[in-house]
């Protein structure tokens, strides 16, 4: 766990005042977004001025991900190259297949030769949003090294199934759960799909803390406004902190003493219980909610 993920920040690539100011809205990450938030006739257009703010915007430390158009569309090879010469922190993938992913890892491949970028230093997000795509998870997580991440499209991928997107979420349970699980398996991030209702703030943490429990490691984000509350429900709480901190020392403490079973509070502690308390820890360093531990 090198840094945290989250929230994933969508900032429209064709307005130049939102991209001058994506770095100091609190967002772990932020996605340039150069598909659906820009019109046909803008694609050129917003590709040239996402280019340009990567070169001069000082994003002050915030990951930088610019979601290209699907690479069907005509746009999105133009996207990977432009973009890809300017060394964003990674390019996201639109209704990514592996064919897909392998085919922006080349072109990367290439651009970091050519300018002497490092070898395999641009990742890659998968952005899963089709029926296709998510049966095809695993294929598309293992299709490069370069990718990182999955995001959750359930807009698209409803719609893909013919299917309403609903408040509550029960009809992208399945694909929630899949995703999360695999993304575990090959130890990449788990981004869930953005809430879009932005008055129902009830609706909006019931969906935070769904996501959380299936075991997405962050969520999307369609507006500043959200990140807050995404920070506060996936940051560990502070009776997570205290119990994994009493877990670890009484795991410190056992070994000193040459066992290698020990209880605590009466009840046995085993591998898994001390590996989700070290990940707690770790989680809470990256937050700044601990200094050590």
């Amino acid at each position: 766990m090198e840094r945290l993920r989250r929230t994933m920040l969508f900032m429209p690539g064709n307005n130049p005042s939102m991209l001058q100011s994506a770095g100091i809205l609190g967002a772990d990450s932020i996605i340039l977004d150069l598909e659906d938030a820009v019109s046909i006739t803008e694609k050129d257009a917003a590709r040239i001025l996402v280019r340009n703010a990567i070169k001069h915007v000082d994003f002050h430390g915030t990951e930088v991900v610019v979601r290209i158009n699907p690479l069907s569309s005509g746009f999105g090879l133009k996207d990977a190259e432009e973009i890809g010469r300017v060394k964003p922190d990674a390019l996201m993938v639109t209704k990514a297949t592996e064919e897909d992913v392998k085919t922006v890892c080349e072109i990367l491949t290439d651009i970091e030769a050519q300018e002497g970028f490092q070898i395999g230093s641009i990742k890659i997000f998968a952005l899963i949003e089709t029926a296709y795509g998510l049966e095809t998870i695993h294929s598309v997580i293992q299709a490069s090294p370069r990718v990182i991440g999955v995001l959750l499209g359930a807009e698209d991928l409803t719609a893909d199934l013919g299917i309403k997107r609903t408040r509550e979420g029960e009809e992208i349970f399945y694909a929630r759960s899949k995703v999360a699980a695999a993304c575990k398996a090959y130890k990449v991030d788990a981004i869930d799909t953005p809430f879009a209702d932005m008055n129902d703030c009830e609706g909006f943490e019931k969906d935070i803390n769904t996501s959380k429990s299936l075991g997405m490691t962050g969520k999307a984000a369609i507006n500043p406004r959200q990140v807050d509350t995404i920070h506060e429900i996936f940051a560990p709480s502070q009776e997570e902190i205290s119990y994994a901190q009493r877990v670890i020392h009484a795991m410190e403490e056992a070994q000193k003493e040459g066992k290698g079973v020990f209880s605590l509070d009466g009840k046995m502690v085993d591998a898994p219980i001390i590996a989700r308390a070290e990940n707690v820890m770790k989680k809470a360093k990256l937050a700044g909610l601990v200094k050590e531990w």
